[in-house]
């Protein structure tokens, strides 16, 4: 029998070219002028599916964009494993500060990717990632080489909040069934030490709107005797933090976690370069709440940013307005205990609290998701430490992560199954960003290790 680093070799450049050619398609699901490239995604990742090995795949409808599911149960008797993934990706924008654009992706040898990497929206988040699954599924059925049952649930809403996902878990609770769910969404902390990501934080996406006179005046005549929305929102959201960068919305810390010293100075044995972290995105210092460490800002505690804010005039030459409304997009990432619909709730009477006479606001609730902490002493987290020590002669180092992924806690909700976060990206990778990618050693590494967790997670599971 082939190992997997030998299939892997053999088919190593089919494994690239089909993981561009997925990367051509422009699956952006916030947009709707993509409706259709992200349509024939799901057609894609359901042929992928097919030609792995399942025996069973469809098209799944949902209110929204389709969950491709596939399945190969070789034995009831067996354990089962289920992937999530997503084939939806971020928009690319702005365009103009790629070096090639998003969706022909290229290959290019970095610092930190000497092997090459594949830019393109979504090369890590999730398609290569995912595309890992599929083709670890290949070279096992390949090969009569997979130790147990597994199922795919691969959907196209993960980065508009997976508002359809729910239904879809209601729905489906008997069919996807399962002793673990494996996800690569996530990173691990460099090339040379592999992580397991053990929390994730939750999230409340929000929108405003300040309003101020009923049209767009003339700053002349009306500077200085009318308030200018786009100042007035400038000044809220500047409140929002006080000078130790602490959140101060009233109640927004009331059930945040509190780690002890002993965990904390734990996490603080990870390997951290704080130079090499500012290098990587080009800034002169650090910043955020005070008496926490870079890496505990990121993961254990809760931050609220800007994402986006607009109004009045951005186009070219000069246009002298007090434009009528300003508007701004702000998310909230929260940490254990803090459940998303009370912070937005606590977000939104804070916001019109502040808010002067001269103007109204409007607060847009978008999406969220609760946070979520994995165990590290379970059968699924050992089984993945075992099978990164099987391929990087090395145990993973737990970690929590400073992202979210709101479908965990769904998952523990409606199927009481346990989460295994095993990611091979880095932090260097740009995901979200202009030049995302995703190196190729990752890529294959990923596809190596991911059978690994297969043969342990059962032979564990069987004799427990």
């Amino acid at each position: 029998m082939m190992s997997p680093k030998d299939y892997i070799d053999k088919n190593k450049k089919r494994f690239i070219d089909e993981l561009i050619e997925l990367l051509k398609m422009p699956s952006v699901s916030a947009d709707p002028s993509f409706k259709k490239d992200v349509l024939n995604t799901a057609d894609a990742v359901k042929d992928s599916l097919k030609n792995a090995g399942c025996d069973l795949v469809e098209i799944c409808e949902t209110p929204g964009y389709p969950i491709v599911y596939g399945e190969k149960i070789i034995d009831s008797k067996l354990p089962t494993v289920l992937i999530y993934g997503h084939y939806d990706v971020q928009p690319p924008d702005p365009i103009d500060l790629w070096d090639n654009p998003p969706f022909e992706p290229v290959i290019k040898t970095t610092e930190v990717h000497p092997d090459g990497a594949i830019f393109a929206r979504g090369a890590c988040d999730d398609k290569g990632q995912m595309y890992m699954h599929v083709k670890a599924m290949e070279y096992m059925t390949a090969n009569n080489d997979l130790p147990c049952n597994v199922k795919f649930m691969i959907e196209g809403e993960e980065e508009v909040g997976s508002v359809s996902l729910e239904w879809f878990l209601e729905r489906n609770q008997e069919r996807l069934a399962n002793d673990v769910i494996l996800i690569s969404d996530t990173g691990m902390i460099s090339k040379d030490t592999p992580s397991i990501t053990t929390g994730l934080r939750g999230l409340s996406y929000v929108e405003v709107e300040v309003t101020g006179p009923n049209r767009d005046l003339h700053s002349g005549l009306y500077g200085g005797a009318v308030a200018n929305p786009i100042n007035i929102l400038s000044k809220m959201i500047a409140d929002l933090h006080d000078e130790n960068n602490h959140i101060t919305i009233p109640g927004f810390y009331d059930k945040v976690e509190e780690l002890s010293t002993k965990e904390r100075e734990k996490m603080g044995e990870a390997p951290f370069d704080l130079e090499d972290y500012k290098s990587h995105i080009d800034i002169p210092e650090i910043h955020g709440e005070h008496g926490f460490t870079t890496n505990e800002r990121g993961s254990i505690r809760p931050t609220l940013d800007v994402n986006g804010i607009w109004g009045g005039y951005i186009g070219e030459g000069a246009k002298t307005v007090i434009p009528s409304k300003a508007f701004a997009k702000i998310s909230m990432r929260l940490v254990p205990n803090q459940d998303w619909r009370e912070i937005t709730e606590l977000f939104k009477k804070h916001f019109e609290n502040i808010a002067p006479s001269s103007v109204s606001v409007k607060v847009k609730p978008h999406h969220g998701g609760q946070a979520y902490v994995t165990p590290i002493d379970s059968t699924a987290y050992k089984a993945a430490d075992l099978a990164f020590k099987e391929t990087f002669g090395k145990p993973a180092i737990p970690q929590r992560s400073g992202g979210s992924i709101p479908i965990v806690s769904l998952f523990e909700k409606y199927m009481k199954s346990k989460t295994v976060l095993m990611g091979f990206g880095l932090n260097s990778d740009a995901i979200h960003s202009p030049n995302e990618h995703f190196g190729i050693w990752n890529y294959l590494k990923g596809i190596e290790t991911i059978p690994y967790f297969y043969k342990h997670f059962t032979k564990l599971k069987m004799n427990s």
